[in-house]
């Protein structure tokens, strides 16, 4: 049973090492919501939103009150709108009208942001999936807070190399629709393979069939902490540092876990999990490239960085999961460029490069991550480094994931601003070599032979 001495024994970490609980996210099941006309659709999944996250946001700020632990956001996911539309949409721009449903239900509950605009199709796609994911230019530029995500592979399937095609088009088009606005739309939608079900971070947060009908997920964050804690570490060895990391995980994970007991019991709704990622922001020292750094490297990129992430990521994980009974989600290191003040300045300066970027994919939780790339980077090439990623996921039997913005109207160099947490990055090159001719094969790349596991 958690106390409140555990808060009292962080209130350092909060105040000065920009400890935060990045989200709490209800996940709510709309599969009770369809129906076979569109209208009727759209309302229930208005009345199911708005009736059970009406206290989310009032709940969360409740809890920042009473405990002082800063909870960033609010947000929702739902389940895969694909399965939800399947039988009363006949049309991409159908999709589209239950994307301003969920917009509109979203904004009134007063939540940051809802996820769960997706679509399952790691081995192929349906009617209604294919016409949810031709949807997304137009949903994503129509709508403020609707984040999007794709999941096209998985190790015990295979890749749909069919849906990893379209989706090079439809970023493109989503980037260009979203212009004036450095691309915008693309920082709300992400490309899976082995996606979980539990994901309580955006851009690819939806509630899985597999979970209830409501549930409370919570992110915690802590980079700072960690960064803080390794400055007693200095000129030690690794085991010190092993421990150190460990500890520190632990403490952050304890965090999140009253956070999560308490939004359930107040909400009335089920906990589900703890996502204990180190999440970074733009601000100064709250940045998983620093922790990198403070392991050693002059600065992110340097050789050593897949083997300093790989690290980090083992003991976040081995400390985090003794401090709750359900840790799921993503859990780990996050590197998403845009969002880490060092790794900002390690792309900027060239140390950091796209390819390293993916070696870096294979050990962390997630992939390549909120990278801007100059806007004429064709549809093809953004196919091919999604298509690389699910293969490192599908190999490895782990999360991989694509967020890249075509920044339109920019090139090498210049900067794309995002905003608030999404924050800014330098466009870095994209080897444009082509492989249309290997991406628009068609067909599905089969899942490797250690799949096979009955």
């Amino acid at each position: 049973m958690l106390n409140i001495m555990e808060v009292h024994e962080t209130n350092r970490m909060i105040e000065q090492e920009k400890l935060d609980v990045r989200t709490i996210t209800m996940g709510i099941s709309l599969l009770d919501c369809a129906t076979a006309d569109l209208d009727a659709t759209c309302a229930n999944i208005h009345r199911k939103i708005t009736t059970y996250a009406r206290d989310l946001v009032p709940t969360g700020e409740a809890i920042e009150r009473d405990y002082g632990i800063p909870i960033v956001n609010k947000r929702i996911t739902v389940t895969p709108i694909s399965l939800v539309g399947a039988s009363c949409c006949k049309s991409s721009e159908d999709f589209v009208r239950i994307a301003h449903t969920l917009d509109k239900a979203a904004k009134e509950v007063g939540v940051d942001l809802i996820g769960g605009y997706s679509a399952l199709v790691s081995k192929a796609m349906t009617p209604a999936e294919r016409m949810l994911i031709e949807s997304l230019p137009q949903a994503l530029s129509e709508t403020d807070i609707v984040c999007s995500s794709v999941n096209v592979g998985s190790t015990k399937t295979g890749i749909d190399m069919n849906a990893v095609e379209l989706l090079g088009r439809m970023i493109k088009d989503i980037a260009h629709r979203t212009r004036d606005n450095d691309s915008y739309g693309c920082v709300k939608f992400v490309a899976f393979c082995n996606v979980p079900d539990d994901n309580p971070f955006m851009a690819g947060g939806f509630h899985g069939v597999t979970e209830g009908d409501a549930v409370i997920n919570v992110g915690v964050s802590g980079p700072g902490v960690v960064s803080r804690a390794l400055d007693e570490a200095i000129g030690k060895d690794f085991e010190f540092l092993c421990e150190t990391i460990k500890r520190t995980a632990f403490k952050i994970t304890r965090v999140g876990q009253l956070v999560a007991q308490e939004a359930s019991r107040r909400l009335g709704i089920p906990f589900g999990i703890i996502d204990l990622s180190l999440a970074p922001t733009p601000a100064v020292g709250d940045s998983v490239g620093e922790v990198l750094e403070k392991i050693g490297l002059d600065q992110v990129g340097a050789p050593g960085t897949t083997a300093a992430l790989a690290m980090l990521n083992d003991q976040v994980k081995k400390g985090g999961i003794m401090a709750s009974s359900y840790v799921g989600g993503l859990s780990g290191a996050f590197i998403p460029v845009s969002e880490d003040r060092n790794m900002i300045a390690a792309a900027a300066s060239g140390c950091l490069t796209l390819e390293k970027l993916e070696a870096m994919t294979c050990v962390c939780s997630v992939g390549l991550d909120m990278i801007a790339i100059p806007g004429d980077t064709s549809a093809a090439t953004i196919s091919g480094m999604i298509a690389d990623e699910a293969a490192i996921g599908m190999v490895n039997q782990k999360t991989t994931a694509v967020r890249v913005i075509p920044v339109e109207g920019k090139g090498v160099g210049e900067m794309a601003n995002f905003g608030g947490l999404m924050g800014y990055a330098p466009i870095i090159p994209v080897n444009q070599t082509g492989c249309e001719a290997f991406v628009t094969r068609g067909g599905r790349i089969p899942a490797p032979i250690h799949s096979f596991k009955n």
